[in-house]
């Protein structure tokens, strides 16, 4: 059983579970980010993880061109891409597990947020250099090796009341001034909205509504066309971004699944809410989002063609998105 679903059985947190097992193949590290990032180059070929409770993003790749900060740290390598908030990172393990069938014995770094849910894990490969790893345990070993954390509660989202929402005439104002995507964050940030409620709000030129199904029909679609995309995923504190073309897609029950040589993804469709088509506008021509939000109003992945700063949008993109099936306007 994975750690997550036992210690959801359990009623504990994920940390919770990890630290129990201290001394007994668990390390305690301190979750330094601006120590860790610089140091991971050494250790090679990696797989980096990111997920929430219905998407797992994972990619093989080396920690380079790291950028940190009190607030954002950053990873733009050419496979791992990584926007970071280093404040939610609150515990973190080095972690010894035998594998039942091989006997061999693999490594990773976790790391979790005050509620003890996993914000990022990073998982050694066959290449992956064991001395620059043990190095970089030795530098942030912590000195408190106890068995028991504390972790606070994670509080669910809270959604304002429709009368507590700005006007519509006033989001699509600062909207439609944008010109560029991330400027999104701080337009939302001074209206007190969510994402999932600005979708709602801006009005159908800007974010329609999508079947639940044209999720999966995007992806089988971008593998046919060769479009490639841009797939981000976050937990509490990473978001984990895959650029480029994707090969195989399959549905395995309820989870839709990219098993590609250096990407996978595999995201509960049944977890999918709404799926939105969003446009943003930047100085180059506006920008296309597919969005998958949960019951609670939380984005589960967004999904991009791909682009690069200060260029227009791939036209094939675009068109795919548009000729997505939408559900019926309401009245």
């Amino acid at each position: 059983m994975r750690e997550r679903d036992l210690a959801a059985q359990l009623g504990i947190s994920e940390a919770e579970l990890l630290a129990a097992h201290v001394g007994h193949g668990v390390t305690r590290i301190e979750p330094r980010v601006s120590d860790l990032l610089p140091s991971l180059e050494a250790v090679g070929e990696v797989m980096a993880l990111t997920r929430n409770e219905s998407a797992v993003h994972e990619k093989v790749g080396i920690y380079e061109k790291t950028m940190t900060g009190s607030e954002h740290a950053l990873v733009l390598g050419a496979d791992i891409d990584l926007r970071i908030f280093p404040s939610r990172w609150a515990f973190g393990f080095a972690v010894e597990k035998r594998d039942e069938e091989s006997g061999a014995v693999r490594h990773s770094l976790q790391f979790f947020d005050h509620a003890g849910e996993a914000v990022h894990k990073i998982h050694l490969r066959p290449q992956s250099d064991q001395a620059a790893y043990r190095a970089l345990i030795d530098e942030l070993v912590s000195p408190d090796q106890g068995a028991a954390i504390t972790v606070g509660r994670a509080e669910p989202p809270v959604q304002e009341a429709p009368e507590a929402l700005p006007s519509a005439e006033i989001l699509r104002e600062r909207w439609a001034a944008m010109t560029d995507v991330h400027q999104l964050f701080n337009i939302l940030r001074k209206l007190k909205l969510t994402r999932h409620q600005a979708v709602h709000l801006i009005g159908e030129d800007y974010a329609w509504r999508l079947e639940n199904e044209a999720l999966t029909a995007m992806l089988y679609q971008a593998v046919r066309d060769e479009v490639p995309i841009m797939c981000f995923v976050g937990s509490p504190g990473c978001v984990q971004i895959h650029t480029g073309t994707i090969h195989t897609v399959k549905p395995m029950g309820p989870w839709i699944n990219i098993l590609d040589p250096g990407f996978n993804l595999h995201l509960r469709t049944d977890h999918v809410s709404e799926l939105w088509a969003v446009r943003k506008p930047t100085k180059e021509g506006h920008v296309t989002s597919i969005e998958a939000y949960g019951a609670d109003g939380e984005l589960i992945a967004q999904f991009f063609g791909e682009r690069h700063e200060g260029h227009d949008e791939r036209p094939d993109w675009r068109l795919m998105v548009e000729r997505l099936q939408s559900l019926p306007r309401a009245g």
